[in-house]
């Protein structure tokens, strides 16, 4: 750190070379000597500036200033900034995380158990108690 507080220094000294000792004598005329005049000094009021409202008060400039300041600062600072910061730190929309590492957790175990790693049947077929031909009888299947 001390290193770089010499760098800085030296180039100081570099780019503005010390001055030559030069003392300067004056030659103009004495433009040091006040000039005294006996006129009144009014004072008067400054003028009123063209006012433009900014469309949430018609008559009053103040209140519309104000408004448009108060206006300015909920939309930007909280509607934007606590919008990011809402978004930005919400929890795991429908859950795509879990899903993920629970889709890991899965093919770890059908790798461990020697099962194919994506099974058509996603209940084994011999779990599955069909209705017999006479317990379905005249109800149509559509497939």
């Amino acid at each position: 750190m001390s290193s770089l507080v010499r760098l800085a220094q030296v180039t100081k000294r570099v780019i503005r070379p010390i001055p030559s000792i030069q003392r300067h004598i004056s030659t103009s005329k004495k433009n040091q000597e006040v000039c005294v005049t006996n006129a009144e000094l009014t004072e008067h009021e400054p003028q009123k500036r063209n006012w433009q409202s900014y469309g949430f008060e018609k008559d009053d400039e103040t209140e519309d200033l104000n408004a448009m300041h108060a206006t300015g600062f909920f939309s930007v600072t909280l509607c934007l900034v606590g919008g990011i910061f809402m978004f930005a730190y919400m929890p795991d929309y429908n859950y795509k995380n879990w899903a993920e590492r629970e889709a890991f957790l899965e093919l770890r175990r059908r790798e461990d158990q020697g099962l194919p790693l994506i099974d058509p049947n996603y209940i084994h077929p011999s779990l599955i108690q069909l209705p017999t031909e006479e317990e379905l009888g005249d109800t149509e299947i559509v497939i």
